[in-house]
């Protein structure tokens, strides 16, 4: 039981759902949103205050302008998608704090949030206690 009881801790210390991430940006939690996608799936749609930082240009270069003191939240397409595993691992790799949303983008709209872009989503926005 030891052993189960350390997977679910871990797995929680490095995943979140919509509706933890939904709370933590209501509650102004020191975070930052990345969409791990291609620069054209970010314009399309993303969670608001998302930066765009696809995963195949994560580079110390590339993130050096980053706070590496603060929790970043990687999320891509979805189920089908490894875009935010690649990202959060790289992320991990380069000395950031790390979580990965489950489900992504598609988990978030089945959620009832809401999604900004040229094809936004209406639903529950995020009022930032910031």
């Amino acid at each position: 039981m030891k052993d189960q009881i350390e997977f679910y801790e871990n797995k929680l210390a490095y995943e979140m759902d919509p509706a933890d991430l939904f709370e933590a940006l209501e509650n102004g939690e020191n975070l930052v949103v990345v969409d791990t996608r291609q620069p054209f799936g970010y314009a399309k749609e993303h969670i608001p205050t998302a930066m765009n930082l696809p995963h195949r240009e994560m580079t110390k270069e590339s993130t050096q302008h980053l706070d590496k003191s603060i929790t970043y939240v990687c999320y891509c397409d979805g189920i089908g998608c490894n875009a935010s595993t690649r990202g959060a691992l790289q992320m991990t790799r380069l000395g950031f704090i790390v979580k990965e949303l489950m489900g992504g983008i598609e988990w978030w709209k089945f959620d009832g949030y809401a999604t900004e872009g040229s094809h936004p989503t209406k639903g529950s926005m995020v009022q930032c206690a910031c």
